[in-house]
């Protein structure tokens, strides 16, 4: 089932809220966390959450709002990416700092699940605060690929696409720096959408790089993504930065309404990132979706997407820049792990810090606190914001052309194990194709699209203007009710039968 099927079967009480609770569970506990997706089970809060949900959804509570209907995923558990706080459940960002830490709160997007009547099942494996592309990278070992468990799963939201993939979860939330919701997506043949920056609160999310994450859905296709981002979405007075107004409405369609969706409608396509390093069968799948979109009567246009190569130096400086200043507080004394070997102040900072980051974070704080020296300030740091404003203006320039632009998420499927990580370089031309969407703050939806040689799932994105979710909606059902990609599974699917 699909999260708003399942939703429906408790509704019409077909299931009990109780019994989809413990099949999740259950199929967690019998895979023996073989994918190594769940970092934190919640096993008896949610059981015990899932009688009281079930007690107010009998008595007609978890009314999107005051006087209407239900929630629409009311009864539903769903797992989180493990840099989001949870009261009272273990919250890690995957770092060896934060071990055996237990928020005393609930992040803004975690209240508002408890409120749609959702139930946090657990906390899902990262890349070390979100610091990653492959899910490699945490304190606790690397996420594996539903598909082929040699593989990544893609990062940094890796355990949240694999835990879909696998069955393990119906839906979940991730974080989106510069592709880490897209690229698992793309890697583990799920669908996700990371909203426009200042549309979801950060509040309660663990800082990576401030002015670049956004918290977003991962699930099995477009209507089940669209259902929780306008759970999460609106306005928070907690959050300066989360500017929307309301909650997002993508209201429900019908498969008549459908081909009218895509008239009229201009899409780009970004002749630039299909030459290169790109893989054959990579280019070939999303090419095959920009063909299906111009069958369902949209018009799809090439042209040059500007500034690529600009586009890491300028991530890169940015990222590096935030993320030293926002670790900056995990320090032995007031935040985190302090070592026990530590026999002075001076060694409490260094050794704590040390012992207790991992190598891909502490790279980053060096070159970030690099980069905002007095030295270099001007001649790096000024230079990259300015660069950041170029490439939002061109993005400016071209939704004055297309509707929407369609580009692949990432140049390959999923490699091996430890084939990139020692490799910054390669593993930031993963992100090549999702890195300005950050940059820029916009909205971009990633769709399942095919498959390679070796049977691994290809995603494409669609990039949309600001607060252009709908659109990107649309275009989603309309591509998913003429394909079957997302409705695809790993060959070990057994025992899922609700």
């Amino acid at each position: 089932m699909t999260a708003l099927e399942l939703a429906a079967a408790i509704k019409e009480k077909k299931l009990g809220v109780a019994e989809a609770v413990s099949h999740y569970i259950e199929r967690i506990e019998n895979n023996g966390n073989r994918y190594n997706t769940f970092l934190a089970l919640s096993k008896e809060s949610a059981l015990e959450r899932a009688k009281e949900v079930q007690a107010r959804i009998d008595a007609g509570s978890f009314a999107a709002s005051a006087g209407e209907k239900l929630s629409p995923l009311a009864g539903v558990p769903i797992a989180l990416k493990d840099n989001i706080f949870t009261k009272g459940i273990e919250t890690t960002c995957a770092s060896k700092m934060l071990g055996g830490y237990k928020p005393v709160f609930n992040a803004t997007v975690a209240e508002k699940l408890e409120s749609a009547g959702m139930i946090v099942i657990g906390k899902l494996n990262m890349d070390e605060f979100a610091l990653g592309v492959s899910s490699e990278m945490g304190a606790f070992g690397a996420v594996r690929n539903p598909w082929d468990e040699t593989r990544v799963s893609g990062g940094s939201s890796g355990g949240s696409a694999a835990a879909v993939a696998a069955g393990e979860a119906p839906i979940t939330l991730g974080s989106d720096t510069g592709g880490s919701i897209r690229l698992p997506c793309s890697f583990c043949g799920v669908t996700g959408i990371k909203p426009t920056y200042g549309s979801v609160s950060r509040f309660g999310i663990a800082a990576c790089a401030s002015s670049l994450d956004q918290t977003g859905v991962m699930g099995q296709d477009i209507e089940d993504c669209a259902a929780l981002l306008s759970i999460i979405s609106g306005p928070c007075d907690k959050d300066s930065t989360c500017i929307i107004e309301k909650p997002f409405e993508f209201g429900v369609h019908s498969a008549a309404e459908l081909p009218a969706k895509m008239k009229n409608v201009k899409i780009g396509l970004p002749a630039n990132y299909f030459s290169g390093g790109i893989e054959e069968d990579v280019k070939a799948a999303v090419l095959a979706a920009a063909k299906e979109f111009e069958a369902a009567g949209a018009t799809v246009e090439e042209f040059e997407m500007p500034l690529m190569d600009y586009v890491i130096p300028i991530y890169s400086i940015i990222s590096s820049a935030e993320v030293s200043s926002n670790l900056a507080k995990y320090d032995g004394l007031k935040y985190g792990y302090r070592s026990p070997n530590a026999k002075t102040l001076s060694e409490v900072y260094r050794l704590s810090r040390s012992e207790s980051f991992g190598f891909d974070v502490k790279r980053k704080i060096m070159f970030g606190s690099l980069v905002l020296s007095s030295e270099y300030y001007d001649t790096w740091y000024r230079k990259a914001l300015q660069g950041r404003t170029l490439i939002k203006n061109a993005y400016k320039k071209l939704f004055g052309q297309f509707d929407m632009i369609l580009s692949p998420v990432v140049p390959s499927t999923a490699y091996k194990l430890g084939e990139i990580n020692s490799d910054p370089v390669k593993m930031l031309m993963s992100d090549i194709y999702t890195l300005s969407v950050n940059l820029a703050g916009l909205p971009a939806a990633a769709l399942p699209c095919g498959f390679d040689k070796l049977g691994l799932p290809i995603g494409f994105q669609l990039i949309g203007d600001a607060f252009s979710e709908k659109k990107l909606i649309d275009a989603g059902r309309v591509y998913q009710s003429r394909t079957g990609f997302h409705k695809e599974r790993p060959k070990d699917f057994s025992g899922l039968t609700l």
